[in-house]
């Protein structure tokens, strides 16, 4: 069976710091972060005014994984997430196959974040800046995740704050009275449905609060509550965005424009507002890319106590009381990935990776029992099929790509285990 965390005061448990309100503005720095702020473009590209169906599809899959994620987080509330679930419910293939599908994904996913640092901060040396910004943060996570919680907490008041003023600005504007929100007949079920994938992007951050689990305070208690909260609030707050910037802009011009948010404050007639959009996405990355670099590095932490991954990196640090092996290799890999990746490449790549991550939690969901806190059938159902269809729903190259890292993984896991059973 799967090794578990040690007894409390051994060197390698992680302390049980995060109460709800630490979790759920985790959960909301993972996710109202620069998401918003560059994948409406290409949602509308492939949608055009059906950008908000497919905001709504998106929504619907990760409400649905949120609520087996938090079921079987309040089981099993030990650092990995998916990794820990598939492992317990269906298999140790299946576990390791969710933590490598959400090592490299979400690896994709920091690396995209940070590349939107640095577009936004130096455009002419963005590479550079991206990795600037991958040693602070994880230097940052190195020191305790206490102080992850509250730099967290900042960031998310000010892009909050940002976005709000953006709203305003955008349905208070003569653009908005114009009614510029045009119906295009051009939208297809293809392109709605690869909108939803792209969207995804944006919202899959409520499972950082699940690959918490070993540090979170009453975790049965606490999970299942941040999560959903998370989650509806984002949804609340992606909404009034896309309604907003699809009045002032049409589908048309959003599809078209690199800086979505900032072009619909200039078209509101705010043009004083955009450089501090300018400055609210770089913040907004630097949130989602601390809270992901948080996540990854837990969930190779838990890899790495089964010895899939190499077992230095299950190392906590005695004093700081972090995975700090793990934090620095998953650094190291993320500075290397933004210094030579792209950007619209990682966020396709990244889809690809969760949504196969989150098709084994609703798995595992599914097995659950009345007595384990089961969902609702129709929950874990509903979000298989949506993270299937949504996958293969997006641009073929990230399809593709995604599929061979996966085929990859499990081609690996397959030669261990067949040299273990030889050994």
């Amino acid at each position: 069976m799967s090794k578990q965390p040690t007894a409390a005061g051994m060197p390698d448990e992680l302390h049980r710091r995060l109460g709800v309100s630490d979790a759920v503005l985790i959960g909301l720095g993972s996710m109202i972060g620069a998401g918003i702020f560059a994948a409406l473009a290409p949602a509308a590209q492939a949608a055009g005014s059906g950008l908000l169906i497919g905001l709504a599809l998106a929504a619907v899959v990760a409400y649905c994984n949120a609520t087996s994620s938090a079921r079987l987080a309040a089981r099993y509330p030990a650092s990995g997430g998916t990794y820990v679930y598939g492992r317990e419910r269906l298999g140790d293939f299946w576990g390791y196959l969710a933590g490598w599908s959400f090592v490299v994904g979400k690896t994709a996913s920091c690396a995209a974040m940070a590349l939107t640092v640095g577009a936004y901060v130096w455009p002419g040396q963005a590479h550079a800046v991206a990795v600037a910004a991958v040693v602070a943060l994880t230097a940052v996570n190195y020191t305790g995740v206490q102080k992850s919680a509250l730099v967290t907490r900042a960031i998310v008041s000010v892009v909050l704050a940002v976005l709000a003023a953006v709203v305003v600005a955008a349905l208070t504007s003569s653009a908005s009275q114009a009614a510029r929100l045009d119906v295009r007949d051009d939208a297809t079920i293809g392109g709605v449905l690869q909108a939803a994938g792209l969207l995804f992007f944006a919202f899959a951050g409520y499972a950082r609060i699940a690959t918490l689990g070993e540090e979170v305070r009453d975790p049965q208690r606490t999970i299942p509550r941040a999560v959903p909260l998370a989650l509806g609030i984002t949804l609340v707050v992606y909404t009034f965005v896309a309604l907003a910037v699809l009045t002032v802009l049409g589908p048309d011009d959003l599809a078209k424009t690199a800086a979505p948010l900032s072009d619909a404050a200039r078209a509101a007639g705010a043009d004083w507002l955009v450089p501090v959009v300018r400055v609210g996405a770089a913040v907004a990355a630097l949130g989602s890319l601390l809270a992901l670099i948080l996540g990854v590095s837990r969930t190779t932490l838990a890899m790495a106590r089964d010895r899939h991954l190499p077992h230095a990196l299950a190392a906590v640090h005695p004093k700081f009381k972090v995975p700090h092996h793990a934090e620095l290799a998953v650094g190291a890999v993320v500075a290397v990935a933004a210094a030579t990746g792209d950007l619209r490449g990682a966020i396709g790549f990244s889809s690809f990776g969760v949504l196969a991550y989150y098709a084994v939690a609703n798995v595992s969901a599914w097995t659950l029992t009345p007595e384990e806190g089961r969902p609702a059938r129709v929950i874990p159902l509903v979000g298989l099929a949506g993270c299937i269809v949504l996958a293969f729903a997006l641009p073929l190259s990230s399809v593709m790509s995604g599929a061979a890292v996966l085929t990859a993984g499990a081609a690996w896991y397959g030669v261990r285990r067949l040299a273990a059973a030889r050994g």
